[in-house]
């Protein structure tokens, strides 16, 4: 499980980057990262192309995200926290009031969206995909992928205007 290990150190902070703009918080995300880490060793002998295990694991965590927001909204889950060790790193620099506000902004906008649309931003934005990867990553087709990026980022647009006028 060597190989494992050296391919899932290539896509850990992705994974922990994506989780958590994705669920809105660091103790959601890890536990997400953590549990598509054992469902992916679990299932790694499986894979036949080791060349695919990028897209394969980030489909596990997605799907390990689109569960875990079912179970919280099913349990009356309210909203997003910022991330505390990111909070924490802020203030070490000096910065912390204008991070936490931008943080706290972003997660605001993307809660705006449905959950495909977020992800489909989330992975362009932080994740780096083109539109052919994040098609294959959600199982539809790239049409489909690029209409609704183009849709996130007009009611993401939308709502930056609103903010606007309403300051």
């Amino acid at each position: 499980m060597e190989e494992f290990r050296r391919l899932y150190e290539t896509v850990y902070q992705d994974l922990y980057r994506l989780a958590y703009y994705y669920l809105g918080n660091a103790a959601d995300a890890e536990d997400a990262v953590q549990d598509t880490a054992l469902a992916a060793w679990r299932g790694f002998g499986s894979l036949k192309k080791k060349e695919a295990f990028r897209a394969w694991i980030l489909q596990i965590l997605v799907n390990t995200c689109r569960r875990a927001l079912r179970k919280k909204t099913a349990a009356g889950y309210e909203g997003l926290s910022p991330d505390p060790a990111a909070e924490l790193d802020a203030q070490r620099s000096g910065a912390a009031k204008e991070n936490l506000t931008e943080r706290l902004e972003l997660l605001e906008l993307l809660s705006g969206l449905d959950d495909e649309e977020r992800l489909i931003v989330l992975l362009t934005v932080f994740g780096g995909y083109k539109g052919e990867e994040i098609a294959k990553i959600l199982n539809r087709r790239h049409s489909t992928v690029r209409s609704r990026y183009r849709r996130a980022l007009k009611k993401l647009e939308r709502k930056l205007q609103e903010k606007e006028e309403s300051l």
